[in-house]
């Protein structure tokens, strides 16, 4: 597989404060040398990571030199096809694989690099990615939906828009013309100091409601549950039925921050398993034992880790 010819991720231009960090957290936050498994336990339901992260090489490699600095040690330096076969090897029955573009003119290299993946295996559920208020915006996505995309991912605090900004109106459009899900980091954390925008001022739940009350027909997914809002995307999950949350990194047990409970059970189909991986500085299975751990209904585990993602994306049945 060919990697596009892209520039790779700049560094920060400047810093903000940083919430986590004046929580007491010191950044970059430490390796932790968690034991990992060898595989997923036989007796669980299939399992399907809704958050992991395919970037040709060059980007993966500038994506994990900022990590080192800014964040954390990435424990798993894998490239796209070590990455996949360390999942699948260990029991994963299939990714929902995102990218994300951080200038303007890279989201149709990015696009085909990732139906390129997703056509060479069909446990890849492949997603697109634009940059809001780029050029041709809404043509780059319907592009991608007609190479097999299954959907968009965004990030506010890397491409710098609020979930609400007037150039995201096209975007939702796309989405919901295609009838195709968007996954968009639009909760306040896990933030940086390193990011060239004030992530709090940019992101929040009340520019999330007000998205949806704009466009009630769009499948939206907010990663890491909306950290750090969990009660207000709680109340979100109770009054909107087109809105998801995926648990990427909040039930590791890795950042100081308390999730509450209800936030799984008050719309337990609407909660979806991701890791973030390959970029963690924890063990690859350390989430889904934290959330195997919670003990939740059969129904409600077997939803959580699998079921779940697979309606989303409208994917089908697992591959065993």
């Amino acid at each position: 597989m060919s990697s596009p010819s892209l520039e790779v991720m700049p560094g920060p231009l400047c810093c903000v404060a940083a919430p986590l960090a004046a929580r007491g957290m010191k950044l970059p936050l430490p390796a932790l040398d968690d034991e990992e498994g060898p595989r997923l336990p036989l007796l669980l339901p299939p399992v399907v990571d809704a958050h992991v992260h395919l970037f040709p090489d060059p980007m993966f490699e500038a994506i994990w030199r900022w990590f080192d600095t800014y964040g954390w040690p990435v424990r798993y330096k894998l490239k796209t096809p070590d990455t996949l076969e360390f999942l699948f090897s260990r029991g994963v029955s299939r990714v929902v694989a995102l990218l994300y573009s951080h200038k303007p003119g890279m989201a149709r290299a990015l696009n085909d690099y990732m139906a390129q993946v997703a056509a060479q295996d069909a446990r890849v559920i492949g997603l697109a990615t634009v940059l809001p208020g780029e050029p041709d915006a809404k043509n780059i996505l319907r592009e991608a939906f007609a190479k097999g995309l299954r959907g968009v991912k965004l990030h506010c605090h890397v491409q710098c828009f609020s979930a609400d900004a007037p150039e995201m109106n096209e975007i939702y459009e796309a989405c919901v013309e295609a009838d195709l899900p968007l996954v968009m980091h639009a909760g306040r954390e896990p933030s940086s100091p390193a990011y060239k925008v004030d992530v709090y001022s940019l992101c929040g739940a009340d520019r999330v409601e007000r998205v949806l009350k704009a466009h009630p027909k769009l499948k939206l997914c907010v990663p890491h549950l909306g950290a750090d809002e969990f009660d207000a995307y709680a109340r979100l999950l109770e009054r909107h039925d087109s809105l998801w949350l995926d648990t990427t990194m909040m039930a590791a047990n890795y950042f100081p921050i308390d999730v509450p409970r209800r936030l799984f059970e008050v719309r337990p189909d609407r909660v979806l398993y991701g890791t973030d991986f390959p970029n963690l500085p924890y063990a690859w299975d350390r989430e889904v034992k934290h959330l195997v751990g919670m003990k939740f209904r059969a129904d409600v585990e077997a939803g959580l880790l699998g079921q779940n993602a697979l309606r989303l994306f409208g994917a089908g049945t697992p591959i065993g």
